[in-house]
C-alpha cells in the first residue's frame, strides 16, 4: 500500500499565533488560508487550524513508559536525524514540554525517540522516530 498524506483539521484560537507557531516555530509552509482558517504543510502531510471561540478541553491523560500522555494528540514520526533538528530547534526556542525529548522503551521492541508539548492554542503534538520504521509496530 502507498502512504498517502493525511489530513487533519483541529481548533485554534487565534490565525496570527497559529501562523507564528507552526509557520515559524515547527517549519511548515503555510498553503491556502482565509479569515477562518490556514493550511500549513505538516512534513508532507495537510494540517488546517481553523479558528474557533472556544477549544474543547483534553479528555485527560494514559500512562506510557512512567509519562501521562495527553489524549488526544496528534504528530508525525520523523526520521532521527530530523527528529533531533526539531527538539534541538525547540529546546533553543525555549519551548516548554509537555513531556522532554527522550528515547523511551528503550532496549525493547517499538523504542523510540518522542516529545510531547502544545501549541498555543493547547492542542497537544507527539513528534516521535524510530531508527528503523520496521519497528513501528513491534510487539
Amino acid at each position: 500500500m502507498t502512504i498517502r498524506p493525511f489530513h487533519l483539521a483541529f481548533p485554534v484560537h487565534d490565525l496570527d499565533t497559529a501562523r507564528a507557531f507552526w509557520g515559524e516555530m515547527m517549519g511548515c509552509p503555510e498553503g491556502r488560508s482565509s479569515d477562518e482558517w490556514i493550511d500549513f504543510d505538516f512534513f508532507g502531510h495537510q494540517i488546517v487550524a481553523h479558528k474557533v471561540d472556544a477549544a474543547r478541553g483534553d479528555a485527560g491523560g494514559n500512562p506510557v513508559d512512567g509519562h501521562d500522555v495527553p489524549v488526544p494528540h496528534f504528530g508525525v514520526i520523523l526520521t532521527m536525524e530530523d527528529w533531533q533538528e526539531l527538539a534541538d530547534r525547540l529546546t533553543a526556542r525555549g519551548m516548554t514540554f509537555d513531556i522532554e525529548p527522550h528515547v523511551r522503551f528503550k532496549g525493547q521492541p517499538g523504542e523510540q525517540a518522542t516529545m510531547f508539548f502544545r501549541d498555543p492554542s493547547g492542542n497537544a503534538i507527539e513528534m516521535k522516530a524510530f531508527e528503523s520504521l520496521d519497528s513501528l509496530f513491534a510487539r
